[in-house]
């Protein structure tokens, strides 16, 4: 029997192959790397690596169809970014440890 991470990551495929040739048409791709925390992380790949366009593509693209197809989705973040998210994860947690 699956988990739901399993049932969500699988839910997440699913939708980025329907996002995919959208990316492709313009030279791009992207490629799941993993979800953790409700946050997706992609690794771009061609056109999309590197484009001055992509937290465009990510946040007003990917994202908000990420979020309306995926129950448990909150954010789209590039792979790159992980462990800056991460940090910045454990440091609110700990602000709000320090507030209680």
């Amino acid at each position: 029997m699956e988990t739901n991470d399993e049932i969500t990551i699988k839910r997440i495929k699913e939708t980025l192959e329907k996002v995919r040739p959208f990316l492709q048409r313009d030279g791009g791709d992207c490629e799941f790397d993993s979800f953790e925390d409700g946050i997706v992380y992609l690794k771009m790949l061609g056109a999309c690596d590197g484009c001055s366009l992509i937290n465009s593509t990510l946040e007003s693209g990917i994202e908000i169809i990420l979020m309306e197809e995926v129950p448990g989705v909150i954010a789209v973040r590039e792979a790159s970014e992980k462990e800056k998210v991460k940090e910045a994860l454990r440091q609110i947690k700990e602000e709000e440890e320090r507030k209680k």
